[in-house]
Parts: C-alpha cells; sequence; structure tokens
C-alpha cells in the first residue's frame, strides 16, 4: 500500500474508531451525539467555510480541470435522481456519491503524493467544492422537504410559486450556503479578516472535521452494518471508484490532462466527506447507512486511491517525468 495514502487515511480511521469507543463506554449518549452534531452543523461548519471562501478569488481560478471533476459528480448526482426522484433520500445518496473528503484528508494525501504543485489546483477545487455541492444539495433538500409538506397538506393554501419561493429562500439563510455566499463576497474585496477575529474562527473550524468524525464513529457503535452493508458498499464504490472514473473519461472528452487532472482523480477518489453525514442528521434521512458509507469508503479507500494513483500515472493523465 502507498506510504502517502496509509499516512492520510489513518487519522481518520482513528477519530471513527474513538467515537466507537466514546460511544459504547458511555461517553456520549444518542442525544449527546444529535446535540455536538447541531453544534457542529450551526456554529463549527460555518466558521470553516466562511474562512475557507473568504481567500478565494475569482480571477486566479484555473477552471478547465476543475470542471472534470464536477462533471463527474454530476453525472452521478443526476443519475441518483433520476432513479431515485426528487425526496430527501435521494438527494442525500447523491451527496453521499460525490462529496469527497477533501480538506481532511485530500491536503495531506496531495501533498505527500505530488508536492507543493498539486496543492494549488487542490486548493482551487475545495474553494468550489462545497459552494457547488453543498449549495445545491441544500437547495434540493429544501425544495423536497417543501414538497413532502405540501403533499402532507401542511402548506396546502400556498401556491407553488411561493413553496419554491420560500424553499429557495430557506436554502439561502441556511448554516452552510450562507457563510459560503458571505465569504465569497468578502473575499472579492481583497481585505483581509482582522486577526481578533480569524484566529477564533480559525480554531472553530479546523475543530468541524475531527468532531464530525468522531460523531460518524458515535453513531457507527449503534448502527445496524450487518444488515447496511450492501448498501453502504455501493455507495462507497460509487464515491472511491465510479466518480474517479467518470473524471478521467471527462479529461479525456475535453482534451486536457496533466498534473490538475491526476489532482482532480485523486480527489474525487477519497471517501466520503463528514459534510454528508452532517447533512443526513440535519434532514433526518438515512442517518445508519450513511454512517455505514462513511466508515466503508474510508476503510475501502486505503485500496482504491491507490488503484486511482497508480491508473493516473501509468495511462499518462500525468505527463512524463
Amino acid at each position: 500500500m502507498d506510504q502517502p495514502v496509509f499516512a492520510s487515511l489513518l487519522p481518520v480511521v482513528f477519530l471513527i474508531g474513538a467515537g466507537v469507543l466514546a460511544r459504547r463506554r458511555g461517553w456520549i449518549s444518542g442525544q449527546g451525539v444529535k446535540e455536538l452534531s447541531n453544534l457542529a452543523f450551526l456554529l463549527l461548519a460555518p466558521a470553516l467555510l466562511f474562512r475557507t471562501m473568504a481567500t478565494v478569488r475569482l480571477e486566479q481560478m484555473e477552471l478547465r480541470p476543475i470542471a472534470t471533476y464536477f462533471i463527474g459528480a454530476g453525472v452521478i448526482f443526476l443519475a441518483t435522481l433520476l432513479v431515485r426522484g426528487l425526496t430527501r433520500r435521494a438527494v442525500v445518496l447523491a451527496l453521499a456519491g460525490t462529496y469527497s473528503n477533501a480538506v481532511m484528508i485530500g491536503i495531506p494525501l496531495v501533498g505527500l503524493a505530488y508536492g507543493d504543485a498539486g496543492l494549488v489546483p487542490l486548493f482551487t477545487l475545495i474553494s468550489m467544492h462545497a459552494v457547488v455541492m453543498l449549495t445545491l444539495a441544500t437547495v434540493l433538500l429544501e425544495l423536497s422537504v417543501a414538497r413532502e409538506e405540501r403533499a402532507a397538506g401542511l402548506h396546502a393554501q400556498r401556491s407553488m410559486a411561493h413553496t419554491v419561493a420560500l424553499a429557495v429562500r430557506n436554502a439561502i439563510i441556511h448554516p452552510v450556503p450562507l457563510p459560503i455566499l458571505a465569504g465569497l463576497l468578502f473575499g472579492q474585496t481583497g481585505w483581509a479578516i482582522p486577526p481578533l477575529i480569524d484566529k477564533p474562527m480559525q480554531l472553530l473550524g479546523s475543530s468541524f472535521s475531527p468532531l464530525a468524525l468522531v460523531l460518524v464513529g458515535a453513531t457507527l457503535a449503534s448502527s445496524r452494518i450487518g444488515v447496511l452493508w450492501r448498501g453502504a458498499l455501493g455507495l462507497a464504490l460509487a464515491k472511491n471508484l465510479g466518480h474517479p472514473l467518470l473524471v478521467v473519461a471527462a479529461a479525456w472528452m475535453l482534451g486536457t490532462g496533466g498534473l490538475p487532472v491526476a489532482v482532480m482523480a485523486l480527489t474525487a477518489a477519497l471517501p466520503i466527506g463528514a459534510n454528508v453525514f452532517m447533512f443526513s442528521q440535519r434532514y433526518a434521512v438515512d442517518e445508519e447507512l450513511i454512517t455505514a458509507a462513511v466508515a466503508v469508503s474510508t476503510v475501502l479507500a486505503m485500496g482504491t486511491v491507490s488503484l486511482v494513483l497508480w491508473v493516473t500515472n501509468s495511462a499518462g493523465v500525468l505527463p512524463p517525468t
């Protein structure tokens, strides 16, 4: 197994394992998991998202390699919705098949595999990753919730246009898209976040991924993995293998290649991000299945990421050295 892969994934496995231990030892209850999930979703994630987006400069982005990543993600996302329909469950499953753990695993792994040159396209992708994937998921989830409420007769007096407008408003005034948009707008001013504000935001944001992974483990400890393993494995294979294969296919169709595309393919092969678990908790959809899928995807990545690294180098996605 490639040393960079092992070195990057092992801390994630340890954090999930720590969550399993904490739950089984009674250090955290089921209610405690939900309360900490709210804390991560409502406080820690917004700090991370705003601070990340505040550094983005739109004019500096190299978008063609990034397009290959989102074409691959878009194919899986759209296919999931076509098969399952526009429901909360379908949106969360679509997100699970497309959203990578690009920060906690991606940054150290790409740095070890490709050095600083590989981090440049990765940081460009990270700056757009949440904007595109999480904002899209939020809008579709809010539309699904509004449609379900309307079908149940909870808001029968509203017109469809009013229902859609309310769903879009709820999707914008939301702990995920709002800090993304606010950070992006702030970034275009060229200003820097004052140190007295930036430091606590950095501390809050850096706490998100570790806490989310510990919560994945805590939920995993009480999940019926034996019943869910087939569905979890299917999601993990779509994420870890299907996504990077589609990225390489998109790169071939667009006639692009080189190091940036290799980084996109590697990032697509990363395990399911902890943000998906937060969404499943937030919208009360398939929490146990998503928890199992994150765990299976992380373990599976030790083999699949190594395979993608070998394929991208052997197939000439990288330029000859």
